[in-house]
């Protein structure tokens, strides 16, 4: 047999060698349409490795991340402290006739607010009403007994006083009224059911509403919510979206007695006005014209258009400044003087609409009526007196 050269032989193991290389990478090439190989699983661990794993996913608060509070939270966190619960407790008599024991118990409950460092808790006047004694409890659970230092039953009012720490006395800021606007967002905290310190939320709904006090006196310029409000809630703060008081919640309109998104607030115009007065005084003064004055329903029915004067002291300053009531003529009919058709500029129609006017005011003040007397119309100065 002839042997092959050296030569030779390597040529044909290099021939092999490249095809054998030449058809494994045909084998690896993707076909047309195809998506390319995967990675190998150490090109994967060299890609891995140069990149540094990410950090897992930590909890934390707002202000500990930087992100923004929520505007009802950050309204929560600065008021609550300002809002307590107040419990309303009351004497009765319980078993027969001649039974001479009496009884403490629970009468009712709502809520109130910090008004200033000296332990002055405002509330409404309806929680407070008929209570032979009085708690207030604070966010924390403490309890203390409380004092009423005033009432004004005409505008659902009253102020407490209670012995606690300054610590926990926190006063709640209050707004200018005319930061007040149809629309505002607006927030309540109070004790609804029973459930302490609960944020609701809504917008004021209208202004200048006007309600029925426990003393069948109107309540006039009422804000309108539809933040829910239920019972408990009474007494506590309607708050603007900075914090600071728009009024306090006095009452809801409901078929069911439950929230129905109508809710009442006493505004923060009349609070300022009359918080510091049941203070200093313990109650409230109200400015008057010092006239007696003639029943709508009778005026109307006489087709008057205005407010009748009936009769007028001569010694006071309705009569110095010359205002007349009714008399009676040579028949024996009663004649009309002095109609009231404007305070200030301001037409009124109604003895409720005089009231509504003259309610901002102080005894002392200075205020322009106008007068139809006959054909006659003049405008009188008259010094507003204590009702």
């Amino acid at each position: 047999m002839k042997e092959h050269s050296p030569l030779l032989t390597l040529a044909l193991v290099a021939i092999v060698a490249f095809l054998f290389f030449q058809i494994r990478r045909d084998a690896a090439r993707p076909l047309p349409g195809q998506p390319a190989a995967a990675e190998t699983s150490s090109t994967r661990f060299e890609q891995e490795s140069e990149t540094p794993p990410e950090e897992p996913e930590t909890r934390s608060s707002p202000a500990a991340s930087g992100k923004p509070v929520a505007e009802g939270t950050a309204v929560y966190r600065r008021v609550s402290p300002s809002v307590v619960s107040v419990s309303n407790l009351a004497l009765v008599r319980r078993g027969w006739l001649f039974d001479t024991q009496v009884y403490e118990v629970p009468q009712g409950s709502g809520s109130g607010f910090v008004w200033d460092k000296k332990g002055r808790i405002v509330t409404n006047y309806h929680v407070v009403h008929k209570a032979s004694s009085l708690t207030v409890t604070f966010p924390d659970g403490t309890q203390y007994d409380a004092k009423p230092v005033g009432v004004a039953p005409d505008y659902d009012l009253a102020v407490l006083q209670v012995d606690a720490p300054a610590s926990k006395l926190v006063p709640v800021s209050v707004a200018d009224i005319r930061d007040i606007e149809v629309g505002v967002r607006v927030y309540a905290i109070g004790n609804p059911f029973g459930l302490d310190t609960t944020l609701s939320s809504g917008i004021v709904s209208a202004l200048g509403r006007t309600i029925t006090s426990m003393t069948e006196r109107k309540i006039n310029n009422v804000i309108q919510t539809d933040t829910a409000i239920n019972p408990g809630n009474s007494g506590g703060p309607l708050l603007l979206a900075d914090g600071r008081l728009a009024g306090v919640t006095t009452a809801i309109l409901s078929p069911s007695g439950a929230y129905a998104g109508i809710g009442f607030a006493v505004p923060v115009s009349t609070v300022s006005r009359v918080v510091p007065q049941l203070i200093e005084k313990g109650r409230v003064t109200r400015a008057a014209l010092g006239l007696r004055l003639v029943p709508d329903h009778v005026t109307a029915r006489s087709g008057v258009n205005g407010i009748a004067v009936y009769s007028v002291n001569e010694r006071s300053r309705a009569g110095r400044a010359g205002l007349q009531g009714l008399s009676l003529n040579r028949m024996g009919y009663v004649i009309f003087g002095d109609i009231i058709t404007a305070v200030d500029g301001k037409p009124v129609s109604t003895v409720e609409e005089l009231q509504s006017v003259l309610d901002p005011h102080s005894p002392g003040d200075k205020v322009k009526l106008t007068i139809q007397r006959g054909k006659e119309r003049r405008t009188v100065e008259l010094v507003l007196s204590e009702e």
